[in-house]
């Protein structure tokens, strides 16, 4: 019996939980009549959650919180593990990724990758182009221009490639095929494309900076650095600034809207031999001749650390996940976490078989370092460098052909006018704050025209107390209809004493016309 209260208790929340309106669902579908329309909507609102869920699901389980990177056992250090140790330890298909592509007659090479890090570009300084699929080996293209060949790379997809060859910069398709000379890049050394803009890049002896755009074909700006011959340039990714190294140690930044650089920066006591940006536009790494790898704070141009080295290094480049890999002759030094803070040592090294280095270039989405030799290409194992997860918006490594086409008119429609490229890219879109003295001298000028209203409605509104009902609205509306007879009367009378006159003038006339018709004896009879 004690526990009957507790029971009936129980019984009302349960009923009065059962009354309780259920929130009512579709609720956007309720304007909606056709049934079978009705039903349509609901079962694609349906699949929309579903796929939502799914996707969700499926980025929790393949979206790895922290990259894979070399771990030592006890006291042995990570640079000392070989890369035969790294290929022996891997799986198979991704122990085909490491290879040396021996061409000892044609070098010294350049390489680099396509946005989805599938196709690789060759380009020898005697004149061998090649493009590849890389991971299959398959040759898609191969050319002998027979004329230097100082720098490639690839334009919007692997379709088109650019090359800066003895005195022009010139342009070949996929067959390898020349489609375009581009005569106003003179003497060109080095190239850089900017995706998001369409924009070819070039510099060279001459010291010009060269802007192209590659969808128009029109040239958007040339400027000259007056810092004389450039070869190192390279591209910050996040605002598409170029940051060119001269002969006297500075390194400036550069965008098509300016003549003049924006920024200009002393690095080296000595010629600048290398740069590389990191993804996030934040650090810029810099080497010398005076044998200096240098890490600077792009936002307040001021240097993080340096490294000191036994030789000059000659190539640099940062991976998606901030591995910076530095070359010297023959050696390959990759660090680790050495931007933010400085590293004690590095994570791996590797000697090159195939000569000295003349660029390194890492593979996007993928844990491969590509290095350009002067006996050859080589690519190294970097376990921990690539982004494993790829938005197939950006950068899709398995597109069919017609998600290629499709991706590319997407391309041209978000395509950024070159007057988009600054330092700081968040400004596009905001408010311009105004300068303090400015927005004071605006304030004073409100608080006088305001001062002077008020001024005015005190005036009126005595004016008004003055009058003492005089002015109501029936008074004002007979004023304005007598403002307006008073003003047509004059007119009126006027015209009507000009039509008089003009009526007696004419029948004077007549008269006159008459009498002179009639003998003189009889006008009297017509007084």
């Amino acid at each position: 019996m004690a526990d009957e209260p507790a029971e009936q208790e129980l019984l009302t929340l349960q009923a009065s939980s059962r009354k309780k309106k259920k929130p009512k669902q579709d609720a956007y579908l309720g304007g909606v009549s056709d049934r079978k329309l009705k039903g349509q909507l609901r079962h694609t609102e349906r699949l929309y959650k579903e796929a939502n869920k799914a996707a969700a699901t499926i980025n929790q389980w393949l979206a790895p919180s922290e990259a894979g990177f070399v771990e030592a056992e006890g006291i042995e250090e990570t640079w000392q593990i070989q890369q035969q140790q790294i290929v022996a330890a891997v799986e198979q298909g991704a122990a085909r990724k490491a290879f040396d592509l021996s061409l000892p007659d044609l070098g010294p090479y350049r390489c680099t990758y396509s946005r989805a890090g599938r196709h690789m570009l060759l380009g020898g300084e005697k004149g061998h182009l090649a493009v590849m699929e890389w991971q299959s080996g398959h040759l898609t293209c191969e050319v002998q221009v027979k004329e230097t060949t100082r720098d490639v790379t690839f334009l919007h997809s692997e379709q088109f490639f650019a090359a800066a060859q003895k005195k022009y910069v010139y342009i070949y398709d996929k067959r390898g095929l020349e489609v375009h000379c581009l005569r106003g890049h003179a003497a060109p050394e080095v190239l850089e494309f900017l995706p998001h803009h369409f924009l070819l890049s070039s510099i060279g002896e001459q010291g010009v900076l060269h802007y192209q755009d590659t969808s128009t074909g029109q040239v958007v700006a040339t400027h000259r650095t007056r810092l004389g011959p450039c070869d190192v340039m390279r591209q910050n990714p996040h605002n598409a600034v170029l940051c060119c190294g001269h002969a006297n140690g500075t390194v400036t930044m550069w965008t098509p809207n300016i003549t003049t650089p924006v920024v200009k920066m002393l690095c080296h006591r000595g010629a600048v031999k290398a740069l590389a940006v990191d993804p996030t536009g934040h650090q810029l790494v810099t080497a010398g001749v005076d044998r200096q790898v240098k890490v600077w704070d792009i936002r307040t141009f001021k240097p993080l650390h340096a490294y000191f080295a036994n030789s000059p290094a000659t190539s640099l480049d940062i991976s998606q996940r901030g591995i910076l890999a530095v070359g010297q002759g023959r050696r390959l030094q990759l660090w680790r976490d050495c931007l933010s803070s400085k590293a004690a040592a590095p994570y791996l090294t590797h000697m090159l078989p195939l000569g000295g280095i003349s660029s390194l270039r890492f593979c996007p989405y993928e844990d491969v370092l590509g290095v350009g030799t002067a006996g050859g290409v080589s690519s190294v194992l970097v376990p921990g460098a690539g982004e494993p997860n790829f938005d197939s918006f950006v950068a899709n490594p398995y597109a069919s052909i017609k998600e290629r086409r499709e991706q590319e008119v997407a391309q041209l429609l978000d395509k950024l006018q070159p007057d988009t490229i600054m330092l700081d890219p968040d400004t596009v879109g905001k408010v311009l704050k105004e300068p303090v003295d400015v927005a004071a001298q605006r304030r004073q000028e409100e608080a006088a025209a305001n001062a002077a209203r008020l001024a005015s409605q005190r005036d009126k509104a005595d004016e008004r107390a003055k009058m003492k009902g005089r002015n109501k609205p029936t008074r004002r509306q007979k004023k304005k209809q007598m403002n307006i007879i008073e003003d047509k009367k004059p007119l009126l009378q006027a015209k009507i004493q000009e039509e008089e006159r003009a009526r007696k003038e004419v029948a004077q006339e007549a008269k006159r016309q008459k009498l002179e018709s009639v003998p003189r004896a009889l006008h009297r009879l017509y007084q």
